[in-house]
């Protein structure tokens, strides 16, 4: 049997931090332990601040509710939704480290076809450490796969690719669909196992789902906004979405990536589809004008940083999408506040970010 101590210490555990939003006790870590335990978990608490979230013994934590939001944040908390997963990008914010994995409390270990636990975080961290390739794209998926490389035609200047910023895992199960899919497909399960990454092309967007997301947090943290949703608010269930939209349109713009395929979690649990068309209902009619905003937005050349090129993409919010609805006045508001909060929490970045010293 091979000796504990001496086995490889896990990768990036100093540099990555596992955010988890929640509403309830904990117990699905049990499962994740012998992935989750060596890393730092920030759980944001949802609903109702006096309520105890137990966490499973032998986990190293900090959790935040709504009160601990309010305090840090100060009138600036307005920018984080309430009542809604979109909570989550608070853990973002408040995080030191250069990687954020996030996941959902209803995710549990999938296994591959041969019946192995797949390790989500191990693959979610090959993804980010090994480039890119939105410039041009590789028929065989990741050329930086082993046993994969560059197709005969690539052109070997674009071989060496660009840093990644996302990595988007899938999953089994139960699919991630909107409120109409599901009442018409209610025992649809997806039991398709792809053992494939790609890189999502230059100038193609794509539905980004947070419930299995890392990205590298000084990359692109600024734009994992997850929106203005829930309590007060007319839309729900777009969060991961808006999030991912604004994303992609920042990496193209200061060339870097976004991965998409592996690792796959097992999603556990179903939300009422009833429900679900009532969070939905509004945008599933914007998205019609959404998409093609994002898909004809332009950054000009001076937003050289994800801050400069956020608040270029609330203005342009502001000005093309606040004639669908008012709450996009608001949206761009919300944007223009949560960075702002963001270089307030962290200065460095901030500097950083902005060429300064």
């Amino acid at each position: 049997m091979a000796d504990a101590s001496v086995a490889p210490p896990p990768q990036l555990k100093d540099e990555l931090d596992i955010v988890i939003p929640t509403i309830r006790n904990l117990d699905f870590l049990e499962m994740w332990r012998p992935f989750f335990q060596p890393y730092h978990l920030i759980i944001v608490q949802d609903g109702d601040p006096t309520k105890t979230i137990k966490v499973p013994p032998g986990f190293d934590y900090e959790l935040y509710n709504r009160n601990d939001i309010n305090k840090l944040l100060g009138p600036r908390a307005s920018c984080i939704s309430f009542k809604d997963s979109a909570c989550r990008c608070f853990g973002y914010m408040v995080s030191k480290k250069k990687y954020i994995f996030t996941i959902d409390d209803d995710c549990f270990v999938a296994n591959d076809p041969s019946g192995r636990a797949i390790n989500a975080l191990e693959q979610h961290i090959k993804n980010l450490l090994c480039p890119s390739t939105p410039l041009f794209f590789n028929t065989l998926y990741d050329p930086f796969r082993e046993g994969a490389d560059f197709v005969r035609g690539y052109p070997f200047s674009f071989r060496e690719g660009v840093p990644t910023a996302v990595s988007h895992g899938l999953w089994l199960n139960i699919p991630d669909y909107d409120a109409p899919t599901q009442l018409v497909k209610p025992l649809e399960r997806n039991t398709r196992y792809v053992d494939a990454v790609l890189t999502i092309p230059k100038g193609t967007l794509f539905p980004m789902c947070g419930m299995n997301l890392a990205f590298d947090r000084d990359l692109i943290g600024p734009a994992m906004y997850f929106g203005l949703m829930g309590d007060g608010q007319p839309i729900g269930r777009y969060d991961d979405m808006w999030a991912g939209w604004c994303c992609k349109v920042i990496c193209d713009h200061l060339g870097l990536g976004i991965k998409t395929g592996l690792p796959y979690i097992f999603h556990s649990k179903a939300s009422n589809p009833f429900v679900n068309l009532r969070k939905e209902y509004k945008g599933i009619f914007w998205q019609e004008d959404i998409i093609p905003f994002f898909q004809n937005v332009v950054l000009p050349k001076e937003c050289t940083t994800v801050q400069k090129c956020y608040i270029e993409l609330s203005k342009q919010v502001k000005e093309k999408l606040s004639k669908i609805d008012p709450y996009f006045d608001k949206l761009a508001d919300a944007m223009v506040t949560w960075i702002e909060a963001w270089d307030e929490l962290n200065p460095a970045g901030a500097s950083k970010a902005n060429g300064t010293k």
